[in-house]
């Protein structure tokens, strides 16, 4: 798994601080009892670190205990196998979607039923007809430059299309460039927003990021509540009132933020539809009231959009950013749904960055996005 933002400090901390040497006249403290009672079966082979360990605090000589401190028994993945379980996760949320496209190449012919049947699944996927047409071109140019002749390559070379069309959609999100750095969540009900601001908490906490939440969501009922959950299991801070103004609540908390020295403010807004212009123009006015907490405020104004809802997702992301500016998408539910295609629109249409995508609810099944993994997923 590699790290979605800039960190401060770069710099890796040593696995093993060294201990000072034991003066050489000095007798060698006893160790606690506990710590080196012979255990009744023969140990388990020390681990190098532990060994380590024991060389420093007793000299080259073999004690007869493991040290009292052992070795943790679950250790995270290395970053790249982690990466690639990831990878496997995700090819495993998004088989109804690429299912209904892969067929297409099962038979022994590339002719012009074959474009014909991938363009319906395409369009099936809800990849939207300019996106669809974009890629029809682009595949066509590819098997003629490449003479290519068999139905399962034709596959691997909509994949690189595919890939190419998505690639203006990957980008980091940035944390550090300011402090604190102010992201606005926004979101129609039922989207995922609040969880997906949990799990993005759980990320930046993981990445010693220090975060302060704003339950801005004052319209949906239990909605303070549920943010507060995932602050408690997150073990960060939080701002909110009963009943309060949104925006009152989003100028609260990033003046906390603020004094408190947080490295990220993550607001919580209430879900709206785009249909609902008294509602979006109050989205508005939280933005402008964050503005004034902090100058350059918001950062980063994300939109949840739920995978589900297809071509539906396309018109929230044109209604949001013409109301609030976006700068980023998080992308849910990708594992219920056989219109993951809609990615490919959005890059057609209006190619706002998708920071992060989900594909189940677990805190892991949130991770940055990668336009060759996702289009080698789609078409595994």
């Amino acid at each position: 798994m590699f790290s979605f933002f800039k960190k401060k400090t770069p710099d890796d901390i040593p696995a093993e601080a060294p201990l000072p040497p034991a003066p050489a006249a000095a007798p060698v403290p006893a160790p606690a009892p506990a710590a080196l009672a012979t255990p009744a079966a023969p140990a388990a082979p020390e681990s190098a670190g532990a060994m380590a360990w024991l060389r420093k605090s007793f000299g080259t000589g073999a004690p007869s205990a493991p040290p009292a401190v052992a070795e943790p028994m679950d250790k995270p993945l290395p970053a790249g196998a982690a990466r690639q379980h990831w990878v496997e996760r995700l090819k495993t949320g998004l088989k109804k979607t690429g299912t209904s496209i892969t067929t297409v190449f099962t038979g022994t012919q590339i002719n012009d039923a074959l474009y014909e049947e991938l363009e319906e699944a395409l369009l099936m996927a809800d990849t939207g007809v300019r996106a669809t047409q974009h890629l029809l071109q682009d595949l066509k140019r590819r098997v003629k430059e490449t003479k290519t002749t068999e139905p399962a390559a034709v596959k691997a070379l909509l994949a690189d299309a595919l890939a190419d069309l998505l690639r203006p959609l990957e980008k980091p999100l940035v944390i550090g460039e300011h402090t604190p750095t102010v992201v606005m969540v926004a979101g129609v009900n039922g989207a995922g927003k609040t969880t997906s601001i949990g799990k993005l908490t759980r990320h930046l906490a993981d990445h010693g990021q220090s975060v302060l939440l704003a339950a801005a969501d004052t319209f949906r009922a239990a909605a303070r509540e549920q943010l507060g959950v995932w602050a408690t299991r997150n073990t960060v801070e939080i701002v909110s009132q009963e009943g309060g103004d949104p925006a009152a609540v989003s100028f609260d908390a990033v003046s906390a933020g603020r004094a408190r020295g947080k490295d990220v403010v993550l607001v919580d807004t209430a879900g709206r539809l785009p249909t609902q212009l008294h509602l979006m123009q109050e989205l508005q006015k939280i933005r402008r009231v964050i503005a004034k907490a902090d100058a350059g405020a918001p950062h980063e104004v994300l939109l949840v959009i739920d995978g589900n809802t297809g071509q539906n997702a396309l018109a929230q992301v044109r209604a949001f950013d013409d109301a609030l500016s976006l700068t980023g998408l998080i992308v849910t539910k990708l594992d219920g749904t056989a219109k993951g295609g809609v990615l490919a629109a959005i890059a057609q249409e209006r190619p706002i960055p998708v920071y992060f995508i989900g594909v189940g609810e677990r805190v892991e099944d949130l991770e940055t996005f990668s336009a060759r993994e996702f289009a080698q997923a789609l078409l595994a």
